[in-house]
């Protein structure tokens, strides 16, 4: 799911690709602004920021949750002007704001629902720039009990492993899925704006033919008046 007019307009915006930040001279990065902060509180103001190597563009900032699904949150400007979804100019949920060569986003009351990989994307002509993902998910809960046999350890010790591998899914898998997830939403959008494209075109040519047509009957028929009218009068016996 992609929400909001300028994620939509920059989706529809055809001869763009898509391509990774890492090798790249205009390699992008989003990280938290803490450095030391490794998973976000329930409540907690949660700062990232997308280090743009090329500051004269401004960014998009997507959340990929859970379920694969996309959200635009805010478009920053150059100039630290900020869109959210709806083309508004503010949002009670977020902030953001570009300081010096740095895009930052502000969540301001971090909850469940903000869960899920955060990415900022640029767009450098031609080609659209992902940045490398930030997680931020809640810390995973661990529960220690005092074993009373071999056997109540071992299911203890699976029963975790288990709980552990479903809420922190492997960095490579994630990474993949990830970008096949980006990658395709863009490229069915793009291939919808062509078919829009090509729909606007044959309207237009089909006015264009039925606007001509009439316009030479219209032609033809003045012609047949005007040579009516040219005729000589027949004599009178």
């Amino acid at each position: 799911m992609v929400a909001g007019s300028p994620a939509l307009l920059l989706l529809l915006s055809l001869g763009l690709c898509c391509t990774s930040a890492q090798g790249h001279r205009y390699a992008m990065a989003v990280r938290f602004l803490n450095r030391s902060m490794k998973h976000p509180k329930e409540g907690q103001r949660l700062e990232l920021e997308c280090v743009n190597y090329n500051s004269d563009n401004g960014v998009f900032w997507i959340r990929l949750d859970k379920d694969e699904n996309l959200h635009f949150i805010v478009y920053i400007s150059k100039y630290s002007w900020t869109t959210f979804p709806g083309n508004k100019g503010a949002s009670s949920q977020f902030e953001g704001s570009k300081q010096g060569s740095s895009y930052r986003l502000v969540v301001k009351n971090f909850s469940a629902r903000d869960q899920g990989i955060y990415f900022c994307i640029a767009n450098i002509h031609p080609m659209l720039h992902f940045s490398t993902g930030q997680r931020a998910f809640f810390p995973v809960p661990t529960t220690t009990a005092a074993p009373t046999t071999v056997t109540a350890t071992t299911q203890s010790s699976q029963l975790t492993k288990k709980d552990i591998s479903r809420h922190s899914p492997d960095p490579g898998t994630s990474k993949e899925i990830t970008q096949n997830s980006i990658c395709n939403v863009f490229l069915w959008v793009r291939v919808a704006g062509t078919c829009f494209l090509i729909l606007t075109a044959m309207t237009i040519t089909i006015m264009h033919c039925q606007r001509t047509k009439l316009t030479v009957n219209k032609q033809r028929c003045i012609a047949a008046q005007q040579k009516a009218h040219r005729r000589p009068p027949q004599a009178s016996h």
